[in-house]
């Protein structure tokens, strides 16, 4: 049975004003249990620090189904990011799997007599079935 992959997803407001908009972007992969993904995405998001707001008044993280949820209130706006873990079903960027290593030859061990030179008394190729 196949070991799932799960994406660790941040979804994270940026910009200011009229101009704040959300970004999504796959921080890591976690081969594993749906459990272990959710333990290292907690630990990303208790750790995250935003970029915004530039002065944070109130900071709260919240667990929810697939993930967890910040909310930091800044002293005009709040800003939200989101941590959700999703199963990898497809990647178009995947690298491609590592071809099975070729097995090693055989090493072919010469117990053939040989004469002071060093010379084989009888050809290798005589009497070999292979050849025509």
């Amino acid at each position: 049975m196949d070991v799932p992959t799960w994406g660790l997803v941040i979804e994270t407001t940026v910009g200011m004003g009229e101009r704040k908009h959300v970004e999504a972007t796959v921080v890591a992969h976690v081969t594993g249990s749906r459990e272990e993904a959710l333990a290292e995405l907690e630990r990303r998001a208790r750790s995250y620090a935003p970029s915004h707001p530039l002065s944070p008044r109130r900071s709260r993280l919240l667990r929810q189904g697939d993930g967890f949820l910040l909310v930091v209130d800044g002293a005009w706006q709040s800003f939200v990011t989101r941590f959700t873990v999703a199963e990898l079903l497809v990647d178009s960027a995947a690298p491609a799997p590592e071809p099975e290593p070729e097995p090693e030859p055989e090493p072919v061990v010469d117990t053939a007599a040989r004469d002071a030179d060093g010379v084989p008394v009888r050809p290798t190729w005589l009497g070999r079935a292979d050849l025509p």
